[in-house]
């Protein structure tokens, strides 16, 4: 999944951005698709399709393969071209291809580029014909929101998270805490990070970062949950030095100075804590259910020690969140758009098939039960899809449930425009609550506000 596993390559893209693919794309019409066709549905459709898993992952490259030859079995007049790039959005191409408009005909995107290419018109309008997809009425509107404009819709979602904190629940049981009530204020956050820290050395309570970008995107996960903004509503000035980020910051500096809880080694960035919480060191850290699965398969953690519950205080807030899905490209004739959408129905939307047969992934070894993608809420297929989880689950899916219990009162809300840059500038901050006892939070979200308008009023 490209979730918070793969903020790296996810930068990359951000910071490269967009704009230069506008004027190649033209104006008006031209985002329509360029061929009406017969007319025929029966007639032969060849479509091209992105983010096929590559070789290096057989097993899902399988699955992959055998879930086109069943779709094209039930429409055997639709061929699907399969395209292997790895990683599904190389950012070196990417504006290229957008711009070129050699994209695949369904072609793969982060929920943060949807709405620039959308305004680039660099994808179909498909609002004419989603209205077949059976599923659409059950998608969360704060999901399906992120492809539309307006009343006009430009894709389907296959995968969402939002941030959640994730904790060890063996050492919650060493330092006397009760692994099946985690935190659900900061207070407690700060006592049970205090008492996991007493375990003894080379124990930290809670961790955090503060460099590479991963501190700003923290501190806007801490301030949605707040019920904080990162940007004024419409995107042009910063919204973050407001009593809800000193709280956060305030927050920090108790648990790093008074309580001592973090540990005496910042400035971390994204491995580094993935490694603490592997090592069975690591009390607690901000991070979607993703995390554990990377914890399990690259740091040397075991499924059965960790769980992850909702972002403390965020109960009627909002949670930072991100995801992917897929687009049309605009050249795409209304047969080929047709097709996609049968394909994507098929897929990534239908309970028991395609990305949701967890039977097969089970069969296959792999990890099956983490509680993402939430693209349904509690409708009719989104309990189907839990009860799917639940029968054939590999990993424990009760230590999820306190992050499935919370999300009906937590809306979905994306990074702000301009993210990294943004990071970048609040790294500065939280790195500077975690290294300096003497930091003053006043100022330095001051400096970040002021650095953050200049960046924000740039190509508005």
């Amino acid at each position: 999944m490209r979730t918070t596993s793969h903020r790296k390559a996810l930068s990359l893209l951000l910071v490269a951005g967009l704009g230069l693919a506008a004027a190649s794309c033209g104006s008006g019409d031209d985002n329509k698709p360029a061929a009406q066709g017969s007319g025929d549905a029966n007639a032969p459709v060849t479509i091209t399709v992105g983010c096929q898993p590559p070789k290096s992952n057989p097993k899902e490259r399988a699955g992959w393969d055998e879930d086109v030859a069943a779709f094209q079995k039930l429409h055997p007049n639709i061929t699907i071209q399969s395209k292997d790039a790895f990683p599904c959005i190389n950012p070196d191409t990417f504006q290229a291809k957008l711009a070129g408009g050699t994209q695949e005909d369904v072609f793969y995107v982060y929920y943060t580029d949807v709405q620039k290419i959308i305004k680039a018109k660099q994808a179909a309008d498909i609002s004419q014909y989603i209205g077949d997809v059976k599923e659409l009425k059950d998608i969360r509107p704060d999901v399906q929101s992120v492809f539309k404009d307006g009343d006009k819709s430009y894709g389907l979602p296959r995968n969402n998270y939002n941030m959640g904190l994730v904790y060890n629940r063996k050492l919650f049981t060493q330092a006397g805490l009760n692994p099946d009530s985690p935190p659900k204020t900061w207070s407690e956050v700060q006592e049970a990070a205090k008492k996991i820290a007493g375990l003894g050395a080379g124990y930290t309570g809670f961790g955090e970062y503060s460099a590479g970008n991963t501190g700003g995107w923290h501190f806007a996960a801490s301030l949605y949950a707040r019920g904080g903004s990162m940007v004024s509503d419409d995107g042009k000035t910063a919204a973050f030095n407001s009593d809800e980020g000193k709280a956060v910051l305030e927050n920090l500096k108790k648990m790093r100075w008074d309580d001592n809880s973090m540990g005496t080694k910042q400035l971390l960035q994204w491995e580094d804590l993935m490694r603490m919480m592997g090592s069975g060191k690591l009390g607690m850290m901000i991070g979607a259910p993703d995390v554990v699965q990377s914890v399990n398969n690259d740091f040397q953690g075991k499924f059965d020690d960790y769980g992850v519950t909702a972002v403390p205080e965020s109960d009627g807030h909002s949670s930072l969140s991100g995801g992917d899905g897929y687009m049309f490209n605009p050249k795409a004739t209304p047969e080929k758009i047709k097709a996609g959408l049968l394909w994507l129905q098929f897929h990534e939307l239908t309970p028991g098939q395609g990305q949701f047969n967890y039977e097969r992934a089970k069969a296959q070894g792999r990890p099956v039960g983490l509680p993402i993608p939430d693209l349904y809420g509690n409708t009719a297929p989104g309990k189907e899809i839990v009860a799917l989880r639940k029968q054939f689950a590999t990993v424990p899916v009760d230590h999820f449930t306190p992050y499935v219990d919370a999300q009906a009162n937590i809306t979905n809300k994306l990074e702000p425009p301009k993210a990294q840059e943004l990071y970048a500038v609040l790294d500065v901050a939280m790195s500077a609550v975690l290294t300096r006892k003497d930091a003053d939070i006043s100022k330095l979200l001051s400096d970040a506000e002021g650095k953050a308008n200049k960046i924000l009023a740039k190509n508005t």
